[in-house]
């Protein structure tokens, strides 16, 4: 018996899934795998490799969209090929000239799709790239602003200098002057010189 699968992927994990499972409503599914994981490749994806190890002849793996497929064109081309091979139907929900099940054209409408799908994977990967260097140019510009990025840097605990002299005249201990300073250990090791 056949199985219709739906893959949602978000490229971060701060990134929420639900427009796409919102998508999914009347439609009957099997089994629903959401991934947080980049579109660049399919080999670090675990959820979606997990899924085409249980495709079989007559499944449906459905998305919301090409680019929630992925992000690179020829492994776009690739995987569609490979899952295609297997016998497995795809259904893109907004592209529907994309749907291989029930594809009533022949040769003529595999033609059509697979023109279709060469021009929206190449699409998918030029946004991936504009995004990186849109991404690299804000950076860049952050850079010239004087923005820092990261943690801010701590300041020395107040008393810390007074308390270090002390710890190296051998009057007192490192847990003393965590205690005196109310820092941990990896604190006074950090300040430590």
């Amino acid at each position: 018996m056949s199985k219709t699968f739906a893959y949602v992927r978000c490229s971060h994990r701060l990134q929420n899934e639900q427009r796409q499972i919102d998508a999914l409503k009347g439609i009957e599914v099997d089994e629903i795998v959401i991934e947080k994981a980049s579109g660049k490749n399919f080999v670090g994806r675990e959820k979606y490799q997990q899924m085409k190890s249980l495709l079989r002849k007559g499944d449906l793996v459905i998305c919301h969209s090409i680019d929630r497929f992925g992000r690179n064109y020829s492994e776009i081309c690739k995987e569609w090929e490979s899952i295609i091979n297997m016998g497995v139907d795809i259904q893109i929900l907004d592209m529907p000239i994309l749907n291989t099940k029930n594809n009533s054209n022949g040769l003529t409408g595999q033609l059509i799709t697979d023109i279709v799908l060469k021009l929206l994977g190449y699409v998918a990967q030029k946004e991936r790239e504009s995004i990186k260097i849109r991404q690299a140019e804000g950076i860049a510009s952050a850079h010239k602003r004087n923005v820092k990025f990261g943690r801010p840097k701590s300041e020395i605990p107040k008393d810390f200098i007074r308390c270090y002299e002390l710890y190296k005249q051998g009057l007192i201990k490192v847990k003393d002057v965590m205690n005196m300073c109310n820092i941990k250990r990896s604190t006074f090791f950090k300040y430590a010189q």
